[in-house]
């Protein structure tokens, strides 16, 4: 199992100290670039399910392409 956790700038280095200390955990740190992309995947989902329940309100292809 994976399991994304936020964590303080000035606690990290403690919580990864701890982290690796425990034979059953297998931790790394991610780069901005990948910490960025998990969050902008967060909100994409979080949208699509909001969709799917009626709360958000999409516009079709064609309405995106004739704006292009």
């Amino acid at each position: 199992m994976q399991i994304l956790v936020e964590v303080k700038d000035s606690k990290a280095d403690f919580l990864m100290e701890l982290l690796r200390s425990l034979k059953f955990v297998r931790a790394k740190r991610l780069t901005a670039s990948k910490a960025e992309f998990l969050d902008e995947l967060g909100s994409s989902v979080e949208s699509v399910k909001r969709a799917k329940a009626g709360k958000l309100s999409l516009r079709d292809a064609r309405e995106v392409a004739d704006e292009l």
